[in-house]
């Protein structure tokens, strides 16, 4: 089976003349079906000012560069509830990820990403196995890089931190932040039941630095959103914790606050240098509109 894995994605470039949604911009500026454009949005084909933008609400300001890719997509679409394909080539994947499964195996038949997209490789004749790199938790959704091969996987851990330039989070946590925004900065460390709490001082554990941003308040939540200076295991849950504001429907480090019956928690932005070409990646999602729903 041939792979439509293309060298030089050529893409139509378009400048912004006024404001209006992505999804409406494209529709009367390009001369293509209202399907074609939507699929070509969902197969990652459309660059806003160089990022990948895949949600259709996404508001253009006048001078804005979008890049409309007129090249095949590879035809062989990922079906599953739980994780979507966002980008993949010969060396990558990237994926978003529902909640409610785990990044890779943990126990005898766990429901885990490597193993969809394993099947996934298998059925379209790919030779190739999925290689975590990084992990989300299993209620935590977002974006996710896999390597396709052992080699990339090696370059992308043993460089994780030169090669992603920006990680980003949002979250809706409880009680009201009066701030803009801040840092939050200490040491994690998990006790003997695997319990991540935090200290001022250095108490052998890792150092950890989170930038936070308020998007929206009301006097019950707040929309935040968490940038990574560092990754450590349940960083922005314990930090947020920490702050006073725990991320809403936290069993571990919440406060019974709950309004979505979910782990309020998405890694909806994730920017990377190609492990193998050296090419900028940037990959973001929209904002989940459940998040959205409680702030209107």
């Amino acid at each position: 089976m041939k792979n439509n894995y293309s060298k030089q994605e050529m893409y139509e470039h378009l400048i912004v003349q006024q404001e209006m949604p992505l999804l409406e911009w494209l529709i009367a500026n390009v001369k293509q079906s209202r399907s074609k454009i939507k699929a070509t949005m969902q197969g990652s084909g459309i660059k806003v000012d160089g990022k990948i933008v895949t949600q259709f609400d996404f508001m253009l300001r006048k001078g804005m560069r979008v890049s409309i890719s007129k090249s095949k997509k590879n035809t062989n679409q990922l079906k599953s509830r739980f994780v979507k394909i966002v980008y993949e080539d010969k060396y990558i994947v990237v994926i978003e990820k529902n909640t409610g499964i785990l990044s890779m195996a943990a126990g005898h038949k766990s429901l885990n990403v490597k193993a969809v997209l394993d099947d996934y490789f298998h059925k379209c004749h790919l030779r190739c196995r999925a290689h975590v790199v990084h992990r989300l938790d299993r209620d935590t959704s977002g974006l996710m890089i896999y390597a396709k091969d052992i080699e990339t996987e090696q370059i992308l851990e043993h460089n994780w931190q030169e090669i992603v330039y920006d990680r980003r989070y949002v979250a809706v946590v409880s009680g009201e932040i009066v701030e803009e925004g801040g840092t939050i900065a200490n040491w994690l460390k998990d006790n003997k039941a695997y319990v991540t709490f935090s200290s001022p001082v250095d108490n052998g554990g890792k150092y950890a630095v989170t930038h936070f941003h308020v998007l929206d308040r009301t006097t019950e939540h707040s929309l935040v959103e968490f940038s990574l200076e560092t990754g450590r295991k349940n960083q922005i849950r314990v930090h947020s914790a920490d702050m006073g504001h725990p991320v809403c429907g936290d069993v571990k480090y919440g406060n019974g606050d709950d309004p979505l019956h979910r782990l309020c928690l998405h890694a909806y932005m994730l920017c990377f240098y190609h492990p193998v070409t050296g090419e900028r990646m940037e990959f973001q999602t929209g904002i989940p509109n459940n998040f959205r729903q409680l702030f209107k």
